[in-house]
């Protein structure tokens, strides 16, 4: 299979294929997690036949245009947990009134 050229992980689209370090076809991009401001690439998490997992960054091997290939074998994918839920975000209200802000109704959820 024709991979093409390596890319960024900012351009890593969901749906591409990820393969194994052992040749299987595991499964799917389903997102790509990183932090927008220090620009660090954090990990992936992967649709598979045995249901979501998160792939840590250091197991990503290489980013192609059509393909993931990943440092671990199929076994090891097996192992890997499934990606857990973030803490919520809250960003501030501004238009709270003074009895909303004592009570802590100036925060709203994400």
């Amino acid at each position: 299979m024709d991979e093409g050229h390596p890319i960024s992980f900012r351009l890593l689209e969901r749906g591409t294929a990820v393969w194994t370090s052992d040749e299987h076809e595991i499964g799917t991009v389903e997102s790509v997690l990183a932090t927008d401001r220090e620009d660090i690439f954090d990990g992936i998490v992967i649709e598979t036949g045995d249901g979501r997992r998160f792939v840590d960054a250091p197991e990503v091997a290489r980013i192609a245009e059509r393909r993931v290939t990943l440092s671990i074998t199929s076994a090891e994918v097996a192992e890997l947990p499934p990606p857990e839920r973030g803490a919520p975000e809250f960003k501030a209200n501004p238009a709270a009134g003074r009895l909303a802000r004592l009570f802590g109704g100036s925060w709203r959820r994400r």
